[in-house]
């Protein structure tokens, strides 16, 4: 008797668009055995929410480090809108949706403490540190007590090719994912972060709705829901999923207008952010931790004091700080740094 697994991939055969990726016969670097259930990208996206990084995403920043309120995005509910518009995508293209939703549970687990501001602060002290690779490194190397995941190379590649940048909402097709699962999660990211960021700038007083720029109100719309849907319509009527050379794309117009929304956005809401002094005073939280652990790497947990790869100290101590959740840091940093009179 044939398993529901291989009637799960009979079913991709037969409704998938042909140049949707298939999930039987996706490679692993450790080949597993198949499971009788669950089609391979399944599994996957099952092994990521079963993470400890997975957990942790739900204490870590989008854009407002511990803001008043309970309403605003953090780094969990980012990855379940952007997870959540790609798989609408996904859907109306006829591409798999399981490999979709694997890569986007996946795509931010490396990000770090407070958000691009903690990147970047990493960075400063770990040159050429990328959220998009820790979060490929947490996957390959650091869950599961230091054996990885062993997820499928579509899932990899997926979650390593999902960043973009300061670059426009579109971006040069040979950064894009290699298959068309991943640059509908690539693009729906964008689509997510933009609107999302908008409604918790205008939450918090930031902006209002008058000052969203008049090509953006007039092209995706006047309210948040509907600038989704406009972008959401608008890449799946324009994709070509169809001809071999063909890309997840969008149209001229609504494009540009998606790029006068995200460069509002760095203009009034997060470049002004990055200037507060509660966001430097967390990237210092983040530059203080990294220079104390590299001295002091036996305060480390175990599991980052272990070196199986032979690497050198400060690739372990960017793991480990890129790890921290925003309260752990900074309790961490307070215990550490703190007079005791002064706790």
């Amino acid at each position: 008797m044939e398993s529901i697994r291989e009637l799960l991939e009979q079913i991709e055969d037969q409704t998938l668009t042909p140049r949707a990726t298939r999930s039987a016969g996706a490679a692993r670097v450790h080949p597993d055995e198949p499971s009788e259930l669950r089609t391979e990208f399944q599994r996957d996206r099952d092994r990521i929410i079963h993470t400890k990084s997975f957990r942790r995403l739900m204490h870590k920043t989008q854009v407002f480090i511990a803001p008043q309120g309970d309403h605003y995005r953090t780094r969990l509910t980012h990855t379940l809108e952007v997870t959540q518009i790609a798989r609408t995508i996904g859907r109306a293209l006829r591409l798999n949706e399981d490999l979709i939703e694997a890569i986007g549970m996946g795509h931010d687990l490396g990000h770090t403490p407070f958000g691009h501001a903690g990147e970047r602060a990493l960075a400063d002290v770990f040159s050429g540190f990328r959220h998009n690779e820790q979060s490929l490194r947490v996957v390959e190397f650091l869950e599961n007590d230091g054996r990885g995941l062993n997820l499928t190379e579509p899932v990899m590649n997926g979650i390593l090719r999902h960043s973009k940048g300061r670059s426009s909402i579109m971006h040069a097709h040979k950064l894009n994912p290699d298959t068309l699962e991943g640059e509908v999660l690539k693009l729906s990211d964008g689509i997510a972060y933009m609107n999302h960021d908008l409604d918790d700038a205008i939450r918090a007083g930031i902006v209002t709705e008058a000052d969203i720029p008049a090509k953006v109100q007039d092209v995706l719309g006047r309210r948040h829901s509907e600038r989704i849907n406009t972008l959401v319509t608008d890449v799946v009527l324009t994709s070509d999923v169809i001809n071999p050379d063909g890309h997840i794309d969008m149209s001229a117009d609504v494009r540009q207008a998606a790029d006068v929304l995200r460069d509002f956005l760095y203009e009034r809401v997060y470049e002004p952010i990055n200037e507060l002094p509660e966001t430097l005073q967390k990237q210092d939280i983040v530059r203080t931790h990294f220079a104390w652990f590299v001295k002091h790497p036996e305060d480390m947990p175990t599991q980052y004091q272990r070196n199986p790869h032979d690497e050198p100290i400060e690739r372990r101590v960017a793991d480990y700080v890129a790890s921290m959740t925003d309260r752990f840091a900074i309790e961490l940093y307070q215990s550490l740094h703190t007079p005791l009179e002064l706790r």
